[in-house]
């Protein structure tokens, strides 16, 4: 069964933009099924799992570029990195025809991997301007549910709008918990696998096949450690001496030990919004993890219930609401980076997330419980910005959108993305 992905428009348009388009994402999100959905029937596809073409892309590059053509599909490309000169060879080569003609381009290569690291890299020392960058996640809210998920915009105008449009169904906050525990992977959401026996072999692997490289073989126990103290502080301030020494590491090797996990698609690093302020501004990022089922198995909570009850839920809703907006940003070819940020300042007033939207600024707090009044307190902060201040939102487990205030308004979470 193949659930429809909100991200196959962008996909489409950048391969009638670019000659290459490489995409991202964390181990088994779904980036090859999503490729064969689109292409399957037009172009062909090579994979360098198979024994006989990752010996030929590694020995002979340009003949296994001569030999396939164009266009094609590579799939896990970073087990051959000896290919990425040749693929910019090619694309120049034929990107002088397509000038001297003046003809369009077309596109040439999808390139996909399981270790994004590595093909990041590769993909930045090689193909930089030839390429089209695409990240995925895992399975967002509206796609498991295939509600139709649209880019979120903060304007409340906007959004009542879409609520009365939603094919999304209400979700109680026991059903939302059991999403939360249950992650977005595509083969457990499917059900092809039981969760548990799925995330002990996803961590091993990951461990094995994507970090093993960037880690010294006898800092793997210490690794396994690292990446279940981290789940224990998702969506908390990173603070790196606190980490490390729990660890039992150095700074640096968890600041380079994060940053393996960030550009593996595992967690994302929200940053604090500075503006102008920027003295008075708390600059460590807050970690979150991209896939909640993924955080409570390393975290082991045993089951939907005790997470939701736990000392942890308001923490793992906040992880859920923050990665469902991510995962839509990215659905669109948005960079998060540009429009997500907290702000926390020296006198410990905090807002879980600020949307910018050209020159608004959107508060929006994070709720596990309908939304009191005072959970609106903070967001007169943002007055000293140069900016205007759109209508602030507390997203909750409510059924329906409600104000709060004149200037305010309680936001469901089952309608993230629908």
């Amino acid at each position: 069964m193949y659930i429809r992905r909100t991200i196959e428009d962008t996909i489409r348009s950048m391969a009638e933009q670019f000659p290459c388009v490489a995409i991202y994402g964390p181990r088994q999100c779904g980036k090859s099924t999503t490729v064969d959905f689109l292409f399957g029937e037009d172009i062909r596809k090579v994979t360098l799992d198979n024994v006989e073409d990752r010996t030929l892309a590694i020995n002979n590059p340009r003949l296994f570029i001569e030999t396939y053509g164009w266009p094609l599909v590579i799939d896990e490309i970073q087990k051959a990195p000896e290919l990425f000169d040749y693929i910019k060879i090619s694309i120049d080569e034929q990107n002088l025809k397509w000038v001297k003609n003046d003809q369009k381009r077309e596109l040439m290569y999808i390139i996909t991997g399981s270790s994004q690291f590595e093909l990041q890299q590769s993909v930045s020392d090689s193909l930089a301007g030839r390429c089209g960058i695409i990240d995925m996640s895992t399975f967002s809210q509206a796609e498991k549910y295939g509600t139709g998920a649209q880019l979120f915009d903060p304007d409340i105008r906007s959004l009542l709008q879409k609520e009365n449009e939603t094919k999304a169904k209400y979700r109680t906050r026991k059903q939302i918990f059991e999403d939360i525990f249950t992650g977005g992977m595509p083969d457990i959401v499917t059900g092809k696998a039981d969760r548990e026996s799925y995330f002990r072999a996803y961590v091993s692997t990951y461990i094995e096949k994507d970090v093993r490289k960037m880690i010294s073989q006898d800092s793997e126990i210490q690794f396994r450690n690292f990446l279940s103290l981290i789940a224990l502080r998702t969506a908390q301030e990173l603070k790196y001496d606190t980490l490390a020494g729990a660890t039992g590491i150095d700074v640096r090797t968890c600041k380079r030990w994060l940053s393996i996990l960030e550009r593996s698609g595992i967690i994302y690093l929200l940053q604090p919004y500075m503006a102008n302020m920027s003295n008075r501004i708390i600059k460590a990022p807050k970690l979150y993890f991209m896939d909640t089922g993924l955080c409570a198995y390393l975290c082991k909570w045993p089951d939907a219930e005790m997470l939701e009850n736990g000392a942890m839920s308001g923490a793992f809703f906040e992880t859920y609401v923050v990665s469902e907006m991510i995962k839509n940003c990215y659905s669109y070819n948005i960079d998060p980076n540009w429009i997500l940020y907290y702000y926390r300042d020296i006198d410990q007033k905090e807002i879980d997330l600020l949307y910018v939207k050209q020159d608004m600024l959107y508060p929006i707090e994070i709720k596990k419980s309908e939304a009191p009044k005072k959970a609106t307190k903070n967001f007169d902060v943002l007055n000293k910005y140069k900016m205007k201040i759109g209508t602030g939102l507390v997203i909750d487990t409510c059924d329906k959108i409600r104000p709060i205030s004149d200037i305010s308004y309680s936001y469901p979470v089952y309608l993230l993305g629908a």
